[in-house]
């Protein structure tokens, strides 16, 4: 049978009529094929049309592709059959009110009445009342088990979050990571304010991932508006995306150099992480880089003087990065404690659709500046990083690996004079009627994605965002089957997922 989605590209402008508009049974048969056979899940949500709902998915195998269908009476869940679907079908049941009939593991993905009025809540909650509601938490039986409640308050300045660990003595059986708690409803707002006001809300979605999603956003309203950006803003975007790589990289080092007593290179990657986020703030006047992407380029560009303190600073910091990397990696006593802890399996992380270093340390190696480039990636050789081990140590060392790459990378780009045509703030857009665009850049912790529906009237009907932290909590829960309970800070740690991300 061949397969009735439509080919795109990332970040092309689609005629919504060219999408496929499939049976519901013809839509499961064909997304279940490509999903079981190797394909990954970048969007699956509904949306309203008219008086009726609608189903889209974004599919990847080396290409993208996309066809929709309407919402049947009864909707036969396709988790039973594919796990991949498991967390897009509770987020549709939680957004509309669709219950997927079989779901296996049907409880809130946060904590929000649905989007349509005057349909029952599949969860039966009443939301006047505080978060979790009725959360059916899972339970181990047995005379020896017991649970440990961890947050949504933690001891650390950190976001919100519950985590509950089923144990038999130090032992965890599962652990169950229960989120919701910084939902603001940026999807929803993105419906609702003047078009000026998109950018802003966009770099805000998460704001240690500021430029990835404001390059999703950029990109996606360039597309529909058929706006070109120059090579001097493609260049200047590439530069931000790779120094928010290295602070976060970097911090995260630090972080796992504190969680196993090894407090040299936790200091000295504290204050290097500083020094890079200092890089954006020479470039934009932003420590996160807000302010810098806007649809049809930058608002910064990149001065000679700029270049040359940015250079400098470069080379000097480019030594102590490479020692503080051999330091921590070359300690026996390092190895020892990251070496076979919190593994992930291929076959699990596949299922699981795990992506970023998450992914790629344990097998997976898709890295979207690779298979899907936008910006100046085209014309850039991305290895494929990826570890086989899944364990601690191998998210450690994708990240190793991955500074001196961003790094090399920063350094090239920065070298070469650049000249671009600087965009204003405030600017509106005009969006083409009836129209549809997807975007998906490799951020920090992964693949992120917006895709974009407008109606008859050039409105937006439908903005869904996808942060990598949606694909990758899963990943942490399963890194923490069968380990001592003491290990779930070193486990969180190399992980790092995003609670406002995945709340929106």
């Amino acid at each position: 049978m061949s397969n009735a989605f439509l080919q795109i590209s990332n970040a092309e402008k689609i005629s919504r009529e060219a999408i496929p508009h499939l049976s519901f049974d013809q839509f499961q048969s064909q997304a279940l094929d490509m999903v079981t056979n190797g394909g990954k899940i970048v969007h699956y949500f509904a949306y309203p049309d008219k008086e009726s709902l609608k189903l889209l998915a974004v599919l990847r195998t080396d290409k993208l592709f996309v066809a929709g269908c309407d919402v049947p009476d009864v909707y036969p869940s396709l988790t039973k059959t594919c796990e991949p679907f498991h967390l897009f079908e509770r987020e549709i049941a939680e957004q509309f009110g669709i219950r997927p009939q079989g779901h296996p593991w049907l409880k809130m993905v946060r904590y929000h009445p649905n989007y349509t009025e005057g349909a029952a809540d599949v969860f039966g909650n009443d939301y006047s009342q505080d978060i979790p509601g009725n959360y059916p938490y899972y339970q181990v039986a047995g005379e020896e088990i017991h649970e440990v409640a961890v947050g949504p308050v933690h001891a650390g300045v950190i976001e919100p979050g519950h985590f509950r660990f089923n144990c038999i003595g130090e032992r965890v059986l599962h652990l169950e990571i229960q989120l919701g708690y910084q939902h603001r409803g940026i999807e929803k707002q993105l419906l609702a304010v003047p078009a000026k006001r998109l950018p802003i809300i966009g770099e805000n979605i998460a704001g240690d991932t500021t430029i990835g999603h404001s390059l999703c956003m950029a990109q996606n309203l360039e597309a529909l508006t058929g706006v070109q950006t120059d090579q001097g803003a493609r260049v200047i975007r590439t530069i931000a995306l790779e120094l928010e790589r290295l602070a976060n990289h970097i911090g995260d080092l630090g972080a796992l150099s504190g969680d196993v007593a090894f407090l040299p290179p936790a200091n000295y990657f504290g204050r290097i992480r500083g020094d890079f986020l200092n890089l954006s703030l020479l470039i934009c006047g932003n420590r996160f880089g807000k302010g810098l992407v806007r649809p049809g380029g930058v608002r910064f560009s990149l001065s000679d003087d700029i270049r040359k303190v940015l250079n400098e600073r470069l080379a000097e910091l480019r030594p102590e990065v490479t020692h503080v990397l051999e330091l921590l990696f070359n300690a026996v006593t390092v190895r020892a404690r990251f070496e076979g802890c919190g593994a992930v399996s291929h076959e699990d992380a596949d299922h699981l659709g795990l992506v970023g270093p998450a992914g790629r340390a344990s097998g997976m190696a898709y890295d979207v500046r690779r298979c899907f480039p936008t910006e100046h990636y085209p014309y850039m050789g991305i290895p494929e990083n990826k570890k086989a081990t899944g364990d601690v140590y191998a998210r450690a060392r994708v990240r190793y690996d991955e500074i001196l790459q961003s790094l090399q990378i920063v350094e090239s780009l920065a070298a070469i004079p650049v000249e671009t045509r600087c965009v204003s703030e405030g600017m509106t857009y005009d969006l083409p009627a009836s129209s549809f665009s997807v975007a998906l850049n490799e951020a920090w912790r992964g693949e992120v994605s917006h895709a974009v529906l407008t109606d008859e009237n050039g409105k937006i009907l439908r903005y869904k965002i996808k942060d990598p932290s949606f694909h990758n909590w899963n990943g942490l829960a399963m890194s923490l089957r069968d380990t001592g309970i003491s290990d779930f800070p070193l486990n969180n740690k190399s992980f790092n997922l995003s609670y406002c991300g995945f709340d929106l």
